[in-house]
């Protein structure tokens, strides 16, 4: 990695400033992304923005900023972003501060003087130059403080392109095409990157590779048309198969269901049905795990009551200690509790029916 400490004055950097919705928010003559199209919309707050104004008029030291050197004469704003937004907003006369008189100073009415010292004040900055690898890395270690970058966001800035500006109009915006159809679905948040990592992590998992490996491989695409229509294969099959929806759907690992069970044919009714009757069984604690249940028929994908410390103990003092399957004696921290009669049977997690096995015939019991 090669980085170089330089300082960039403020006339400098408001030079060329535009604001797009779309396009994203670059400067310094157009040849720094300070908010590329990849990075979510956020924006310090008003007090916030006066802070950093106030910090520049005091002359005061403002942190460290990174640009990342991408291509000839070209930069990406990595950490900095919302200071280096306050200045430009300020500077284009979108908010003010209060001067110690008390007065309202937006930049057009600043004395000469301090227009002067505000345009003339140096900013540090870092330039860093380096491969995909030791960008990710650099980006992990310098994003420790402020409005950080998210793991998603990191990514983007490492393979970012066409592919990932494409993707982010689906799947990273307020009221985008992926919150339209599977908002209650999904966890999380378009703007805090959640749907597009949510998406890229069932792509990547149906090519049996990595999510950053994926991004490189697609890095340079035209369009992420083909991730699109993936997901939304994936979201029209858990709406046919699942047509009633309830809060427990939302978040579930939807496109490893997809791979596994998408090709498969199902009775509707019947799915809800037994979705019904296991969301009314109060014996099934893990509720969310019922929709795997129902395709997958492995007891593994449920959650059930577990004994007591009370139950416990009083099935380990009526065996007197003997695994009853086994028949060895072992302590009662040695032992775990089991069902006689399994849920599959109609059994329920009362003192009656249970019994405590050793470790190991408890392992065999449940892996049959």
């Amino acid at each position: 990695m090669n980085i170089e400490l330089k300082s960039i004055k403020i006339r400098d950097l408001v030079n060329g400033f535009s604001d797009d919705e779309e396009a994203g928010v670059v400067g310094y003559g157009g040849k720094l992304d300070i908010r590329p199209a990849y990075q979510r919309e956020f924006r310090y707050n008003t007090l916030q923005q006066e802070a950093v104004i106030n910090t520049v008029m005091r002359g005061f030291p403002l942190n460290t900023m990174y640009w990342s050197v991408d291509g000839d004469d070209h930069y990406e704003m990595i950490d900095g972003q919302q200071r280096t937004l306050s200045i430009c907003h300020f500077f284009d006369g979108d908010f003010h501060i209060v001067d110690d008189n008390g007065d309202k100073r937006w930049y057009h009415n600043l004395l000469p003087e301090q227009r002067e010292k505000f345009l003339n004040y140096e900013l540090t900055v870092y330039f860093c130059k380096g491969s995909d690898k030791e960008k990710l890395e650099w980006f992990r270690t310098i994003n420790i403080a402020g409005a950080r970058l998210l793991d998603q966001e990191l990514l983007n800035a490492v393979y970012s392109g066409p592919w990932v500006s494409d993707a982010r109009k689906y799947f990273s915006k307020n009221l985008c095409p992926a919150y339209k159809i599977a908002e209650n679905l999904l966890s999380g948040s378009a703007i805090q990157q959640d749907y597009l990592a949510t998406a890229l992590s069932w792509a990547a998992a149906k090519q049996g590779v990595a999510v950053d490996w994926y991004m490189s491989l697609h890095q340079n695409d035209p369009n992420a048309n083909k991730l699109w229509q993936y997901f939304n294969q994936i979201i029209t099959w858990v709406r046919a198969t699942f047509p009633k929806w309830r809060k427990e759907m939302k978040g579930l690992n939807w496109g490893a269901m997809f791979e596994q069970f998408g090709e498969n044919t199902y009775d509707t009714s019947e799915l809800e049905t037994q979705i019904h009757n296991l969301m009314e069984d109060d014996e099934i604690m893990k509720k969310a795990g019922i929709y795997r249940y129902v395709l997958s028929g492995d007891l593994r994908d449920l959650s059930f009551r577990t004994f007591d410390k009370k139950q416990k103990r009083e099935a380990y003092e009526r065996q007197k200690g003997i695994c009853t399957h086994c028949k060895k004696h072992f302590e009662l921290e040695e032992m775990e509790a089991d069902h006689i009669k399994p849920w599959k049977e109609g059994g329920t997690t009362v003192a009656e029916n249970c019994q405590m096995l050793c470790r190991n015939c408890n392992r065999i019991k449940g892996a049959k």
